[in-house]
């Protein structure tokens, strides 16, 4: 998982904006203008959970945030009762799912549950809502899966049934995801990627990467700031491992305190960074080579094959992303029977 937005880091954010300032990157509104989605034209806010009365659904419910922001701390891979290590790192949900899945393109939860069952392209079937969760437990967590009975399961199903209150079904919520900013007409650089990172990203993330661990690893066994790549972090399966899902939680999400209305980061240095820390080594996923049966629904920033496009593991990983884009919808066409689109 990527690049947690803490509370406790808010001096930190105040640093890199300082910082930023004096390298004379863009800031606040000058780059408001590629963020794709509108996100302030439907007026909608998050229920309260402290509002919530002190029955057992509330309880429930609260169980779940407390799973989302602390994950580590009871299902990880170091808690006391090794019956409940599911997850296989020590990150949170909450370090992609920021404010605990409240924050506009902080690949929020809320409005989520009436969108399953729905079909899914990695899985090539339906997928429940379970079967989400344990998406994440698998990939992101870089763990085993949840029993759809278990107690904490149930508990997380919860909490996002109640961020889901008052969402009709189809109704499209502003600011889910990560935001769509323009792409690169080029392939992101890693290289580049680096030096941005050493300025930007390592004064909370470390030069290895590595993040920050809490002072007393003994209670409270997670991180301050989450490690982005080794052992403990994401894996090669999962959603954030992805180029344009990366890079659009960057722009959108940091340094610490950035949100969508006024990002710090440009388009091409979010891109950047992106690629260099993608560029490192993580745990992998086995049996990748069975996701999305049909090939030509695959993204086309997958970072792993095999493939239908004809393009390279390299440029899936880092793009540019137009050609295969191109190549993709010649060969649906072709597979319709109807006149393939002209090449750009």
């Amino acid at each position: 998982m990527l690049l947690a937005c803490m509370r406790s880091c808010v001096a930190a954010g105040v640093a890199a904006l300082a910082l930023l300032l004096l390298l004379g990157w863009p800031v606040g509104p000058a780059v408001t203008t590629s963020v794709a989605q509108d996100a302030g034209a439907t007026i909608w806010t998050v229920p309260e959970i402290g509002a919530l009365p002190d029955d057992a659904n509330s309880r429930l419910v609260r169980r779940g945030r407390d799973l989302i922001t602390a994950t580590y701390a009871h299902i990880g891979p170091e808690v006391a009762d090794r019956a409940k290590r599911f997850a296989g790192n020590n990150l949170a949900c909450g370090n992609c799912h920021l404010q605990a899945g409240t924050k506009k393109f902080g690949i929020p939860l809320f409005g989520l549950f009436g969108k399953f069952p729905h079909y899914n392209a990695r899985l090539g079937a339906e997928m429940t809502i379970e079967d989400r969760l344990n998406a994440c437990m698998t990939r992101s967590m870089n763990g085993r899966p949840l029993p759809a009975g278990a107690p904490e399961m149930q508990a997380l199903v919860a909490y996002i049934k109640f961020l889901s209150t008052g969402v009709a079904p189809g109704q499209l919520l502003p600011g889910m995801g990560t935001g769509n900013m323009p792409e690169l007409d080029r392939a992101a650089d890693p290289a580049r990627g680096e030096a941005l990172y050493a300025n930007a990203c390592v004064a909370c993330h470390g030069p290895d990467g590595r993040g920050i661990r809490r002072s007393l690893p003994t209670t409270d066994l997670g991180y301050m700031m989450p490690p982005l790549w080794g052992n403990d972090s994401f894996n090669d399966g999962a959603g954030m491992a992805r180029l344009i899902t990366a890079a659009n939680f960057l722009h959108f999400n940091m340094p610490h305190g950035v949100d969508y209305l006024n990002p710090l980061l440009s388009p091409e240095q979010a891109w950047d960074i992106a690629a260099y820390v993608l560029s490192q080594p993580r745990p992998r996923k086995a049996g990748l080579d069975k996701d999305f049966p049909d090939l030509l629904e695959k993204p086309v920033d997958a970072p792993y094959g095999p493939y239908a496009d004809g393009f390279s593991e390299q440029q899936h990983k880092y793009g540019p992303f137009a050609p295969i884009r191109a190549a993709i919808a010649r060969l649906k066409a072709e597979k319709a029977g109807a006149p393939s689109p002209p090449p750009r």
